[in-house]
């Protein structure tokens, strides 16, 4: 919405910073940061009082998460209302890739918080069953995949772009379809998978999301693309914006979920920024380099498929919990260490991910 206010300059004037997409990102963070930090104390008042036991505990999970009885859930609305304002105030209302990563965070955030309120209402940890979370996340992800299709240039609709490989796509044809569905998809149950820890799952959201939001305004720089030799997707610099709300969120939500958490981000956050990361990445053509940046998220569910897969097959485990931090648990590492060192983890994947826009 600010950015109109560009209209009201000469050319030379303060209004003028408005045309800057570098310069409303920043307006967006300070936005996200103060909305988390103002509305933060009386949402979780709201949810604690509402939900009275909070968000129930596994019986069979660690014994470590049971002092965490009590603590509400739901804290994800924190962080979605944070970017949802941010990137409504500084971002172009034309720009049809804001409403396209706009569109699948909500939607999973929907879908999230009817698993979290059916959960606290009847006190147990199944909410929406699993095959309904996956039907409707496959149809938001076929919507949003069809959208960023008719969005992106007809050279590089259905096509596939390689990381580190030049000028090259390979061609999947009306296959690209489903494949970027399971890339949005895959992207928001991994985040949900890898939410189990106080701060665990935020930060790396974050540390891929900003990798993710360079990406997209870089490739939506036709100067930084000739440079870099990377595809160019007019349009989608303007995601940097929904990038810089979605980390001052996740910032003012990390200062209430820093343990001991005072709230859990909840389904309600972690399938809607996992969609947004699956969006970001389909949006910006670098659906592979998301399988890099977010590393930790696909080792996350991938614990949990050989987990199940082998447990069905032999009777026995591969690990001694899964999700894998929940393994690092049984064997002695505390929270705080599991937490920093998957942060870490992040942060190096994160780098090789940068590094693919320029190894060619």
């Amino acid at each position: 919405m600010f950015y109109w206010l560009a209209d009201l300059s000469d050319g030379g004037d303060f209004f003028n910073l408005f045309r800057y997409i570098t310069f409303r990102a920043g307006g967006a963070f300070m936005t996200a940061l103060l909305f988390g930090f103002i509305f933060g104390p009386p949402l979780i008042n709201v949810l604690r009082r509402r939900q009275g036991k909070g968000q129930p505990i596994r019986d069979d999970g660690p014994e470590g998460h049971f002092v965490k009885a009590g603590t509400p859930t739901m804290g994800g609305l924190l962080i979605v209302g944070a970017l949802l304002t941010s990137t409504l105030l500084w971002a172009r209302w034309d720009n049809g890739f804001v409403w396209l990563v706009l569109f699948v965070t909500l939607a999973y955030g929907l879908i999230g918080f009817a698993d979290d309120y059916a959960k606290v209402s009847r006190q147990n940890t199944k909410g929406v069953s699993g095959k309904m979370r996956l039907f409707l996340g496959f149809v938001i992800a076929g919507i949003a995949a069809w959208w960023a299709t008719s969005l992106q240039p007809e050279a590089l609709q259905l096509q596939l772009a390689l990381p580190i490989f030049k000028n090259t796509l390979l061609n999947l044809g009306f296959l690209f379809i489903p494949f970027a569905m399971f890339v949005i998809v895959g992207s928001a149950n991994a985040v949900n998978l890898t939410d189990g820890l106080d701060g665990l799952a935020i930060m790396p959201v974050m540390i891929a999301a900003a990798t993710l939001g360079v990406i997209a305004y870089a490739v939506g720089r036709v100067d930084f693309t000739e440079y870099l030799d990377v595809h160019y997707v007019p349009g989608t610099g303007e995601i940097l914006i929904f990038v810089a709300g979605l980390i001052g969120g996740g910032l003012g939500f990390l200062w209430y979920n820093a343990p001991p958490a005072a709230v859990f981000m909840g389904d309600t956050g972690s399938l809607a920024l996992g969609g947004a990361l699956g969006a970001i990445a389909v949006a910006s053509k670098h659906e592979l380099v998301l399988g890099i940046v977010g590393g930790l998220f696909v080792v996350e569910a991938l614990s949990v498929i050989i987990q199940v897969l082998y447990f069905k097959r032999t009777g026995k485990r591969v690990f001694l919990m899964a999700p894998i931090h929940h393994h690092y648990e049984k064997k002695g590492w505390s929270e705080p260490q599991i937490v920093i060192r998957f942060w870490i983890i992040t942060l190096i994947l994160a780098m090789i991910g940068l590094a693919t826009l320029k190894v060619r």
